[in-house]
């Protein structure tokens, strides 16, 4: 099954809906609507039971969705059904889509030993002996997590080397503390992508610190087109993928050749720590799957179309950079 987040107005404005998506058929379905028609029809609900009911069952955050991610699937595949599923559907092609997750925590893994090895030897560093020793990643900002179709803002001090990265996103389903990877799998509700935004240049400058990647990475995050629950994949390590910038393919590739497994990834982000409904850890980039490893950049202007089997297609265009933003002078040396 497959759900995503979408905007809809409402007399108060626009409202985030939670939908089921039936790319086959060319639609969505509103859930919260959907729940409602099937609580009058089939439990007699009056409309205003009905609809809170569903709006507490169904509601606009995937994060407060998936705390019942147990339920969630069944109980949507039972308000879908029949006329309630057709009379809640809207057009795919006429949606506007939020990310397919609010996360409370947004992680970034560093996987794929093929980007591992690309990316150090463009940024002309040495792969460090501690990528064997644990999984890397790091902890992004989600606020800036955006969907499919969107632009993605461009600060101006970003000046060159703009790059995209191909990455899986895994959305966990259920809370859990410090879980072994022979458990791991269970906290994990489905798929999506994941475009980690990236200045190359600025990043270049941030590494030396070693306090990670800040300013070089989140100012965009883009998380969608939706989530496909995990029963839909028949190997993890066999998803083809690819990207493509104004039509051409730049990378493609699939998920295998991975340093460490979902399950481990998945596990050591969850030690001493938890992992909350609706977070999203990324996989890192596949091998290929990053701009910098071709030695190319992105423009203003340029549409990112990230693609995954199973999941979809993620398109994004970038903005135009925003001027005028404050920027730190440099400081003189150390006396």
């Amino acid at each position: 099954m497959k759900f995503g987040r979408i905007s809809r107005e409402s007399p108060d404005g626009a409202i985030a809906r939670l939908v089921v998506v039936e790319p086959e058929k060319g639609r969505v379905i509103d859930l919260a609507r959907a729940g409602a028609l099937y609580a009058m029809g089939k439990r007699h609900a009056t409309q205003a039971a009905a609809m809170r009911l569903a709006q507490a069952q169904f509601p606009g955050s995937m994060a407060q969705a998936l705390g019942a991610s147990d339920i969630l699937v069944d109980a949507a595949t039972e308000a879908i059904q029949g006329s309630y599923g057709d009379d809640a559907s809207l057009d795919i092609n006429n949606v506007t889509w939020l990310p397919a997750s609010d996360p409370p925590v947004l992680r970034d893994g560093l996987t794929f030993v093929g980007h591992i090895k690309g990316w150090h030897e463009r940024m002309q560093r040495e792969v460090p002996e501690s990528m064997l020793l644990i999984p890397g990643f790091t902890k992004n900002s989600p606020s800036t997590a955006i969907g499919h179709n969107s632009v993605v803002p461009w600060p101006g001090y970003i000046k060159s080397k703009m790059d995209y990265e191909l990455e899986l996103g895994y959305v966990i389903g259920r809370e859990g503390g410090s879980v072994r990877p022979e458990d791991a799998m269970k906290y994990v509700f489905g798929i999506t992508l994941y475009n980690d935004f990236s200045g190359r240049d600025l990043q270049h400058n941030e590494l030396p610190i070693g306090m990670g990647s800040t300013k070089s990475k989140d100012f965009a995050h883009a998380i969608g087109p939706w989530i496909t629950t995990l029963d839909e994949f028949k190997d993890l390590d066999s998803i083809p993928m690819e990207v493509r910038v104004n039509g051409e393919t730049w990378g493609k590739g699939n998920s295998g050749g991975k340093l460490w497994t979902v399950a481990e990834l998945v596990a050591y982000v969850s030690l001493g720590e938890k992992i909350l409904p609706g977070d999203v850890i990324g996989s890192g980039t596949m091998g290929g799957g990053s701009a910098l490893e071709l030695g190319r950049e992105l423009k203003p202007g340029d549409v990112v179309e990230l693609e995954a089997s199973g999941v979809g297609v993620l398109r994004t265009t970038m903005g135009q950079p925003i001027d005028g933003l404050w920027w730190p002078e440099r400081r003189k040396p150390f006396m």
